[in-house]
């Protein structure tokens, strides 16, 4: 496998994702920012997001066991929203039968392309 998660030690432990995540393949697949194009609430939202990356990995010959990175961005973020977030992911990776592990970034943003969207997930990843 050419993705290796791991949790040093002298950082935290997190358990949504791992710490660091290193590569050893030679193509270098970028996932440009997924968003529920359908709607629905914020944790249906996350869950569609993760699902488009899903497909959009499996198009290049991926899965989330290669992704070395996720970027979360979240319209009107607060931490009060983290049990939908992370209620929507285990939903998608329930239905893709993966555990979510890449290193992950979520920022906080003012607005995405459209009202409607709340969420866009992007991700890197690197096969062999």
């Amino acid at each position: 496998m050419a993705v290796s998660l791991i949790n040093p030690p002298g950082l935290p432990t997190v358990d949504v994702y791992r710490q660091v995540s290193v590569a050893t393949g030679t193509k270098l697949i970028h996932i440009a920012g997924q968003v529920a194009w359908d709607g629905g609430d914020f944790a249906t939202q996350v869950e569609q997001s993760y699902l488009n990356v899903g497909t959009a990995l499996a198009a290049a010959g991926a899965t989330f066991a290669d992704v070395v990175k996720l970027t979360v961005h979240v319209v009107d973020w607060t931490p009060e929203r983290m049990p939908e977030l992370l209620d929507g992911i285990a939903r998608a990776s329930a239905k893709l039968g993966v555990t979510v592990e890449a290193p992950a970034s979520l920022f906080g943003i003012a607005a995405l392309d459209v009202p409607e969207h709340l969420v866009e997930v992007e991700a890197t990843a690197v096969l062999d």
